[in-house]
């Protein structure tokens, strides 16, 4: 079939996070498949249809329904739970947990991301006999108190992992058949890292999710529904835990290839600091210089000065909105572009004038929010003969004389 320009999609992938794909296949609107569970005929006939465009990534060969929304997906009404009561699908289970107690130390803390009916979490907490094991569901199965286990516990909330790192030093993170109805695994997962590299803990995880290989291999449709919104391939899971900063012990297979799994451990990848401090940092000072600003903007009008603001688009906009600099407050909006002139401004109202309106009305104070450009803004307007007491910009949370205050502008 030859590519045209219709079969190609400019989205992200939400494995290894490219931004180029290829259609793959595109189904009418079908109704949920696992989790609407309808109690008559007539419900089951009239469920509504929802859309299955999957597109394939031309990087690592994920396939993913780019129209999928989370929020279409009632888990809380019908949670997804596994059937796990197959003789084969039985026997790579105990497998899977056979290998996973090898990797555990003694009196494990053991966390399962979307724990489901519990039984994984709980078969393997009895085979380790001691330590820790929680689960992670906000549709799954409740903790029981009237029979309590010791050593196990399941929590109907999210897992979110800061919280969980800055209160425990988990040796083993789970997520089995998870990460396939995210909108953004990858995303998931580089939060997993990043928590885990901010607090210093470098647990093995273990993640497994259903294979697409042999579907590609014979030409199958089925595997395609609403609920499964990503589609991983050998090279799509495994790019996306490259991507997620994971060192890879090992890759394996269950049920006959039809599911992925792997051993990784979270590396120290050695997230800048910098970043995270500087960020919260201008986080902080940002919501003080509104109060200050504000506050400053008050006096200024109380004062009865006449004020003019030098700019209606653009930085001046964003200023005026981020100070609440109202038209009743300060009328006066000027530009030095002709095409502005008699059109508003954005979110605050004020009329924009040419810049030559304040020859004839000249202002005590003009207000220039694009600081960058204030020494031109000053040039022009002396050669205007635009009379003022003083020029006002912004720096480090506070307005300042750009004639007599420390500045870099």
């Amino acid at each position: 079939m030859k590519l045209t320009a219709d079969k190609i999609r400019e989205k992200t992938c939400p494995a290894c996070g490219h931004h180029v794909a290829v259609q793959f296949m595109k189904e009418n609107l079908q109704p949920l498949a696992t989790l609407a569970w309808p109690r008559s005929e007539q419900a089951a006939n009239t469920l509504p249809g929802l859309p299955q465009d999957f597109i394939r990534c031309i990087r690592c060969g994920h396939i993913y329904n780019h129209d999928f929304k989370y929020e279409d997906v009632p888990y809380s009404d019908n949670p997804n739970l596994m059937f796990n009561k197959g003789k084969i699908w039985s026997d790579f289970i105990v497998d899977v947990q056979n290998k996973i107690q090898t990797y555990l130390p003694e009196n494990p803390i053991v966390i399962e991301i979307g724990h489901g009916d519990g039984s994984f979490l709980a078969s393997l907490h009895r085979l380790c006999g001691s330590g820790t094991f929680i689960g992670y569901d906000p549709h799954g199965a409740q903790h029981d108190t009237n029979t309590e286990v010791q050593g196990l516990y399941f929590k109907n909330e999210l897992f979110k992992p800061v919280q969980l790192f800055s209160e425990m030093k988990p040796d083993l993170i789970v997520s089995r058949h998870v990460l396939e109805h995210l909108v953004n695994p990858l995303g998931f997962l580089q939060s997993v890292a990043f928590a885990s590299n901010h607090f210093k803990t470098f647990p093995l995880t273990y993640f497994e999710v259903p294979c697409i290989d042999r579907v590609l291999e014979s030409g199958r449709t089925v595997d395609f529904y609403y609920e499964h919104s990503s589609q991983f391939t050998s090279k799509s899971f495994n790019e996306m835990l490259h991507q997620s900063t994971l060192s890879i012990n090992e890759i394996g297979y269950g049920y006959k290839k039809e599911v992925i799994y792997s051993f990784c451990t979270i590396k120290d990848s050695g997230f800048p600091a910098q970043y995270i401090d500087e960020s919260l940092t201008f986080y902080e000072n940002a919501e003080n210089s509104l109060v200050e600003i504000k506050h400053q903007l008050q006096n200024i009008f109380e004062s009865g000065k006449k004020i003019a603001i030098w700019g209606g688009t653009g930085k001046s906009a964003a200023f005026m909105c981020r100070y609440q600099v109202d038209k009743d407050r300060f009328p006066v909006v000027v530009d030095s572009d002709k095409f502005k002139v008699g059109t508003y401004v954005p979110g605050t109202g004020q009329e924009i004038k040419f810049c030559d309106w304040l020859v004839e009305n000249p202002v005590d104070i003009i207000i220039i929010p694009p600081q960058w450009r204030a020494k031109d803004i000053i040039t022009e307007i002396e050669s205007n003969n635009i009379l003022y007491g003083q020029v006002l910009i912004e720096h480090n949370g506070v307005l300042v004389d750009f004639k007599t205050e420390q500045h870099p502008y």
